[in-house]
């Protein structure tokens, strides 16, 4: 019955705090819809996620999570560096192709988002099969040192929580 209920209790919290943010008010009231929502969300749409996705190692998505944050800092400071102080021709934009050790589908959009959020690259493309993920990069001299930052940085910490 609790299982039925809760789906995917920790999309319900997730969603419930979210609704919170968004509201920006704690009230009885809003806490109330954020429940309601919290429950129902996941209850409808718990036929598209047939398999619940397994963590390995849940206490490692605070240390990714970390990485990530520090991450986005840094990337912030250098490309606001890039714009401000490159000229146009000496900016290098590449694109980059960057394969997969990944398997599980929650950890690639993981990934992808990961990669999308950190400014200076966007996660563009995912190949059909899955195995490499086509990402932009705003300023580069080095396409492969990116490539094998995103890997050992994001993927190898993902593989190891999902896999």
């Amino acid at each position: 019955m609790l299982n039925r209920l809760f789906p995917h209790p920790l999309m319900t919290f997730t969603l419930t705090a979210v609704w919170l943010g968004l509201v920006n008010k704690v009230t009885p009231g809003n806490l109330l819809l954020g429940v309601i929502l919290g429950i129902i969300v996941p209850i409808v749409t718990s036929v598209y996620w047939p398999n619940r996705p397994r963590l390995r190692r849940p206490l490692m998505v605070a240390e990714y999570g970390l990485v990530v944050l520090w991450d986005i800092i840094v990337a912030n400071i250098q490309v606001a560096a890039i714009i401000l102080f490159k000229r146009n021709a000496d900016i290098h934009s590449r694109w980059i192709n960057v394969p997969l050790d990944l398997t599980s589908p929650e950890a690639i959009t993981a990934l992808a988002g990961t990669i999308t959020m950190t400014p200076g690259t966007v996660s563009t493309m995912l190949a059909s099969d899955g195995r490499s993920i086509l990402v932009h990069c705003l300023h580069t001299d080095d396409p492969d040192g990116v490539r094998d930052d995103i890997k050992t940085r994001y993927e190898a910490r993902l593989k190891e929580i999902f896999q």
